[in-house]
């Protein structure tokens, strides 16, 4: 290998050695953020999951007394310290993206930081509605649904009461609140592919049949095996479908406008 070869492979190597250090500090940080924010959530675990307890008291009614049971000894402290990590996760995903495009904005010219900065705040929010629509609708509307199945007892008639455990009742919230924060990013996604130029509003309008088809079979997948929830999540999924052709047509109209800017600008 002669001597220019050598130092090109040693210049090449400089700053992927640079680009692995920051990861570590960035990774490093984020671990850090996330333990903090576990540590917070865990002494208020208790809380959070009285918290997470309204939309089954409000689909049981003022009349009924709430009751949840765990069937083995560490249980519920096991449900406590999953609890806390989700609260974390959620608490710190500010810190979380803050890290990431930290991490990122150096190789970005300066239009694309400005691009990627409002798709790094929409999607908190898109999340924060979507867990929203799981507290205050969805989940009512599925715990009543269970609690319809009770059955009264009488001669020759067993009673059937729903005590659900706070195991599977804490995996049945997180579940929800996390597939539908998840495909309430869908607008960010397809909007980030318009505007790389990898995915059209043409072309997302003629795949409407198997949108269809997606959105129904990732209900199935992403939520338990009851219609309120599928539905409750197809539904929206469907919809924010059309935001997201929405989008990506006017990211379309300004490229366009901008291009035409440009070729003026030359003639």
């Amino acid at each position: 290998m002669s001597d220019n070869e050598t130092d090109s492979v040693e210049e090449s190597k400089a700053p992927l050695i640079e680009h692995l250090v920051e990861l570590r500090n960035r990774l490093m940080k984020s671990v850090i953020a996330v333990f903090i924010g576990f540590v917070v959530c865990f002494f208020f675990a208790s809380d959070i999951f009285n918290i997470l307890i309204v939309p089954y008291e409000k689909a049981a009614g003022t009349e009924r007394e709430i009751e949840l049971i765990f069937t083995a000894p560490q249980e519920y402290f096991f449900t406590q310290l999953k609890l806390a990590f989700f609260g974390s996760m959620i608490l710190m995903f500010p810190v979380l993206a803050g890290q990431i495009y930290r991490f990122v904005a150096p190789g970005l010219y300066k239009n694309e930081k400005g691009a990627f900065l409002p798709f790094l705040f929409a999607t908190p929010i898109l999340f924060a509605i979507g867990a929203s629509l799981v507290y205050f609708f969805i989940m009512p509307m599925a715990m009543s649904f269970f609690l319809s199945m009770e059955q009264q007892g009488g001669p020759g008639v067993a009673t059937i009461r729903h005590l659900p455990k706070v195991s599977e009742y804490l995996g049945l919230v997180t579940t929800l609140i996390f597939a539908f924060g998840l495909v309430f990013q869908l607008p960010v996604a397809l909007s980030l592919l318009g505007k790389a130029g990898i995915v059209s509003s043409a072309g997302l309008a003629t795949k409407r049949k198997y949108a269809v088809v997606v959105a129904f079979i990732m209900a199935a997948v992403l939520t338990p095996p009851d219609p309120v929830s599928q539905i409750g999540l197809a539904v929206p999924t469907l919809l924010l479908y059309e935001i997201s052709i929405l989008c990506v047509r006017l990211i379309e109209k300004k490229r366009a406008a901008r291009e035409e800017e440009e070729a003026d600008e030359l003639a």
